[in-house]
């Protein structure tokens, strides 16, 4: 079985790729992400080295993708870094080409709530909708992973802003909680689902099994780094003044080049709001049934990000 993981460059597409080489032989791996060349020299020397096969995909060159995925079987596909109409053709582009591959199977990354009515204004979800529909009729087997909110997100970037800001946390959520999800129990349902553990065509909630509010999450880093940082609950206009204040962009299109963090205002502040309406609350057990595991809480994870107050981490590329 010959397996294809895009976005081996990034945070969730790297763990899967790590994952996949403790579970299968590493020579039916093939690698993909948009410029290889940028990954560093010593880890592309160990994937050649394991027989891995590292090519580029470029979501937005169909050419490109159909070359990527010829040889493979199995497709792990995570979703794009645009929001909008760019990203719904991209991930267009990626079915269209697994498809002309004859790839057997693909496990989609999407987002909590793609396919109720009641998530449509948070800002990402759209896009994840549609690709669903298209997905799901374009006749290939399938799963989808429907990802809360990640954990480990609210444990770095949003303790470095806290600490770019006068140690105040500032956020939407209000008091809302969330069954935040670990980017490392995401990658675990990836690579199960990769390895065909899920049911063809069958999406599943993944989510944590702690319901957790904000507020808590910044007493915890208080407590644990010995920082007393203020929790802030704003409004919606309000928070877009503050990501403003702080370069962040509205939205993806737009300049990043004094942006701490890689996502947009607009993706920001709807998410954040989105707890507090009580939308990430969700509980499944859809993490435990695919990888037979417990999942990650934020006491088990704090520790191992502890970094970014002791070495005060002012950027998102330095987070590990």
């Amino acid at each position: 079985m010959k397996y294809v993981i895009t976005g081996v460059d990034g945070k969730l597409g790297g763990r899967v790729a790590e994952n996949m080489i403790k579970h299968t032989v590493p020579g039916d791996l093939i690698f993909t992400c948009p410029f290889p060349e940028r990954i560093p020299a010593d880890t592309r020397a160990y994937w050649s080295r394991l027989g891995i096969t590292l090519r580029t995909a470029n979501y937005d060159n169909p050419e490109q993708l159909l070359a990527a995925f010829t040889g493979g079987q199995r497709l792990f596909m995570v979703s794009g870094v645009l929001i909008g109409e760019k990203r719904v053709k991209q991930h267009k582009n990626v079915i269209d080409a697994a498809i002309k591959a004859r790839l057997d199977h693909i496990t989609y990354t999407s987002f909590l709530g793609a396919t109720d009515p009641a998530y449509a204004h948070v800002y990402v979800t759209p896009d994840h909708t549609e690709t669903e529909i298209y997905l799901r009729e374009s006749g290939i087997n399938y799963n989808v992973m429907r990802n809360n909110l990640y954990l480990e997100n609210y444990l770095t970037t949003s303790v470095m802003l806290a600490l770019l800001s006068g140690n105040k946390w500032y956020t939407t959520a209000g008091e809302g909680k969330a069954t935040y999800i670990a980017k490392d129990d995401s990658a675990l349902v990836g690579t199960s689902l990769l390895l065909g553990k899920g049911e063809d065509r069958q999406a599943y909630n993944i989510t944590g099994r702690e319901s957790v509010s904000q507020r808590d999450l910044c007493q915890l880093i208080s407590q644990i780094s010995g920082i007393s940082i203020e929790y802030c609950p704003v409004g919606k206009d309000a928070f877009f003044e503050y990501l403003d204040s702080i370069h962040i962009p509205r939205n993806t299109d737009e300049d990043f080049s004094l942006s701490p963090v890689p996502w947009c205002g607009n993706d920001m502040v709807t998410n954040e709001a989105s707890i507090a309406e009580g939308l990430m609350d969700v509980a499944s057990d859809d993490f435990h049934i695919i990888t037979g595991q417990q999942a990650l809480t934020a006491k088990d994870l704090v520790e191992k990000y502890s970094y970014i107050w002791k070495e005060n981490v002012r950027h998102w590329k330095d987070i590990l």
